[in-house]
């Protein structure tokens, strides 16, 4: 009896310091007025910058990381990209007519095809209301990072950047000569030959390589388009430039790809000229004073919590081994 008492005491002790950690974490960042804030607020949340003219805005709007859209990012979201909130925010600015100006602070290596197309449609319609777009380019903005910054009136990067990387990717993981020494047989029922295309327990058929291909050149024939298109260049010319390299900011600025080299500010300084007068900056995303995601350390113990053991991940690869991606991603 004595026993059972203390091992329940010890778990009781055990789960109270998880809680008080985590108590500790969100206090620290001052959670519970964070979250009065965030609460009332409206979406896509947005913050003023710099003071001005309110009749003649100026918008920034950042794309950083991966450019995927991972679903709502709840309290525990260490996402830093979140595709939802980009896309209300152009739908804002569309509408918005004291709104003239976007400027994108792009830092990412791309992703998906569809997050970066649903991103580029609706800064033409942005462009098509009048606005105008410069694009920044951080330490990293290829792929489809620089598939969302073809649209823009004019595009800055910095002698760091690293950008280009024009091309489309799909893989999938061949795990069949592992299934067959560890003696795992796959005993599958499929409605036609297709549609096992891209499985991992089989080496994929003539027929299957140039269907998936076919796929990847017609995705790639897009991206060419939006560049030729964005940078008023000759097809060729891009195509030349679009074999998946990337470039270093002042080389893209030689061959076309960017117009002038500068950081964040040196971009604004060019948009406030451009739009002219005194105008308002406004930021979308969440404000210094009104962000819920917690930091790494709150991160790292909550993946310690509920993380994945080595046999769970490989459970979950064979059972998501169908389903693979196209994306415009420069992976390092």
């Amino acid at each position: 009896m004595k026993r059972i008492v203390a091992v329940v005491v010890a778990l009781a002790l055990f789960f109270f310091g998880i809680m008080a950690s985590l108590f500790n974490i969100l206090w620290a960042s001052d959670w519970q007025d964070t979250f009065n804030e965030y609460t009332n607020s409206e979406f896509p949340p947005s913050f003023v910058v710099e003071e001005g003219n309110t009749s003649n805005k100026i918008a920034i709007l950042n794309i950083e990381g991966t450019i995927m859209d991972t679903g709502p990012q709840g309290v525990f979201g260490s996402e830093a990209y979140n595709h939802e909130l980009t896309i209300e925010a152009l739908k804002e600015i569309i509408s918005s007519d004291d709104i003239k100006g976007i400027l994108l602070n792009v830092n990412s290596p791309g992703g998906g095809v569809y997050e970066s197309a649903e991103i580029h449609k609706y800064l033409m319609e942005a462009k098509e209301a009048g606005k105008t777009i410069y694009s920044s380019m951080g330490g990293m903005a290829a792929s489809g990072g620089y598939y969302v910054s073809a649209p823009a009136d004019k595009i800055f990067a910095s002698d760091e950047t690293l950008t280009g990387s024009i091309g489309v990717i799909m893989q999938s993981i061949n795990y069949s000569q592992l299934a067959e020494d560890y003696g795992v047989e796959f005993e599958t029922y499929a409605s036609g030959d297709m549609k096992e295309m891209l499985s991992g327990h089989k080496d994929p058929s003539q027929e299957e390589q140039e269907y998936v291909q076919n796929m990847v050149d017609s995705m790639y024939q897009d991206f060419v388009d939006v560049v030729a298109e964005g940078r008023g260049m000759d097809q060729k010319r891009v195509e030349a430039l679009a074999d998946g390299r990337i470039y270093l900011g002042e080389d893209a600025m030689e061959n076309g790809l960017v117009d002038e080299m500068g950081y964040l500010e040196d971009a604004m300084a060019s948009m406030k000229e451009s739009i002219g007068g005194n105008p308002q900056i406004i930021e979308y995303g969440q404000g210094q004073g009104n962000r819920l995601s917690l930091n790494y350390g709150a991160a790292s113990l909550m993946d310690r919590l509920i993380g994945k053991t080595e046999i769970a991940q490989i459970e979950s690869l064979l059972k998501n081994r169908q389903g693979i991606e196209p994306m415009y991603l420069y992976e390092k």
